[in-house]
């Protein structure tokens, strides 16, 4: 029978999910059960000297740790192992493998730092233990740099090496390609391990793949998670690799251990927070990139996926996989500033606009409980109506669009519209069918100085201001609470950032409006957390 391992690593990988807060009973619980399952090696969390110790987490800032969470638990037939993300926790934190709890470290690493890295396990093998060389982000690795990596690995004789695939980018013949490089190269006294995650779906396919054919001359591991935990969309179910190799390699997992440890201590954590495929890792799986790149993008709320997939697409290939916060933000708001001329169109909507009062409807609950307020105020000024990335249920003269993503969901609606009603939108909506009345450049209304740049409402006033207007009203335009209660007239546009964000884009758009204010005459009609703030 070839030699083959099942890693769990739930209580490690899985913890990216609860901040590997398990509570003390769920750790010793999900520990036993994985013992009592015969799981070959168990994972039982980080070691981060970062950390502080605390008994209900799995991230722990030393061996002592380890000892006082793990120790005088029965091992069973399993070896326990922990994990460092090399640079986190040094040496001088970890014991002699004899006053441990833990028989193996494995260690995580990127390739430009893989020379300290694997000096780093040569100091961990030397105190005792089962040495794992964990490389993550395989799928950065040149053939030529994977030839160096697996030198070195020969080098150390850990007792294995895993394909780490981090962002679940891995199709069959990725994976059929570094495997076979990997064992065609290493020492065969190395075992050969693999680390999936679940992006494309495929992270129990690939697994199988390799199970299907086992190496004959070395030791195969195959890594899995209880019910797939782990951030995003998740891991390899660790039940489902058990059933494959009890039914296919003669194994022997206790399956019912495994289900009971899903039903009794991982299902409640995945109710609070759900982990699975999901159209953010998809898009980020598509285009080869660090899942941080998308999860930027679309909490801007402003993008089509059509655009996302656009900027994605224009990431260099050395910035894919090492994510930088300024380097996405300079692209997304070079692509926003798609160029156009807009000369003719600003002069026509001066004319239009000029000495005349305007009042913006804006999408808040206020639009509608103080309708009676807003339709006085109408009633009484006649003033020239601009909604804002909504269609509401007045009577409009203009819809200003400055957010692709709203468009898209209005556009059915728009094409529905009486022609009299103008629309204006800046330069990064794109019609789907036609022109736009108007388009202006988008990266002219910007809001340079705030951290949100293109709050719709100021974009919109400083058009009003350049067209200059007489006095602007606002209303429907509430600002944003951390309530459970929508902002929003219709709770579908609501965004689940601007609860999380609330008071920060609150006082972005009150420095913004304090700016604006000393040039043209902005006031409130309807209820407003901006009002009276705004030279506060």
């Amino acid at each position: 029978m070839r030699n083959v391992k099942l890693v769990d690593c739930t209580l490690r990988d899985g913890g990216y999910v609860n901040d590997w807060e398990f509570g003390n009973d769920n750790i010793i619980n999900i520990f036993e059960r994985l013992v009592s399952a015969n799981i070959d090696i168990v994972e039982v969390g980080f070691l981060d000297e970062r950390r502080m110790i605390d008994l209900n987490r799995t991230i722990m800032p030393d061996c002592n740790a380890v000892n006082e969470i793990y120790g005088g638990l029965e091992k069973g037939n399993s070896l326990i192992v922990g994990m460092i993300d090399y640079g986190t926790c040094g040496i001088e934190h970890i014991l002699p493998s004899d006053n441990c709890f833990l028989d193996g470290i494995r260690v995580i690493f990127k390739k430009h730092i893989m020379d300290q890295a694997i000096a780093f396990c040569s100091q961990i093998k030397k105190l005792g233990y089962k040495v794992f060389v964990q490389a993550v982000s395989t799928t950065s690795y040149s053939d030529e740099e994977m030839m160096a990596l697996l030198e070195l690995v020969n080098e150390l004789e850990p007792y294995a090496f895993s394909l780490v695939d981090t962002y679940g980018l891995f199709h069959k013949h990725n994976l059929v390609h570094y495997y076979n490089l990997a064992n065609e190269y290493l020492k065969y006294s190395i075992g050969l391990g693999y680390h999936s995650h679940n992006n494309f779906q495929l992270a129990y396919a690939n697994c199988v793949e390799l199970l299907d054919n086992p190496p004959a001359n070395r030791m195969l591991l195959v890594d899995g998670t209880l019910y797939g935990m782990g951030k995003g969309s998740g891991n390899a179910p660790v039940e489902l690799l058990a059933m494959q190799m009890n039914e296919h390699l003669n194994k022997n997992y206790n399956l019912n251990q495994l289900l009971e440890a899903i039903d009794v201590n991982i299902l409640e954590i995945y109710r609070k927070v759900p982990w699975g495929y999901s159209l953010k890792f998809f898009i980020a799986a598509s285009n080869d990139c660090h899942p941080n790149y998308v999860t930027y993008l679309t909490d801007k709320q402003t993008l089509s996926v059509k655009s996302i997939n656009e900027i994605l697409n224009g990431i260099t290939e050395e910035k894919k996989l090492m994510y930088d916060k300024t380097y996405i933000e300079s692209l997304y708001l070079e692509y926003q500033k798609e160029d156009c001329n807009d000369e003719d169109d600003l002069r026509q909507l001066k004319e239009a606009f000029r000495g005349n009062n305007i009042l913006l409807l804006g999408s808040g609950n206020t639009v509608l409980t103080e309708r009676e307020k807003t339709q006085n105020y109408i009633d009484t000024i006649r003033p020239i109506i601009i909604a804002v990335n909504f269609l509401p249920d007045y009577a409009v003269n203009f819809i200003f669009i400055s957010n692709a993503r709203r468009y898209v969901q209005l556009s059915s609606r728009i094409n529905k519209l009486d022609p009299q009603i103008k629309l204006i939108a800046t330069s990064n909506v794109t019609k789907s069918k036609g022109d736009f009345d108007f388009t202006l450049k988008y990266s002219a209304l910007l809001d340079e100085k705030a951290e949100f740049v293109d709050n719709p409402m100021i974009m919109l006033i400083k058009l009003l201001d350049y067209c200059e207007v007489t006095d602007i009203a606002l209303a429907g335009f509430d600002g944003y609470s951390k309530a459970r209660t929508s902002d929003y007239v219709n709770p579908n546009m609501e965004y689940s950032f601007t609860k999380a964000k609330a008071i920060e884009i609150n006082n972005d758009a009150i420095a913004s409006l304090a700016r604006l204010e000393n040039t043209v005459p902005i006031r409130f009609i309807t209820k407003s957390y901006y009002v009276g703030k705004i030279n506060s």
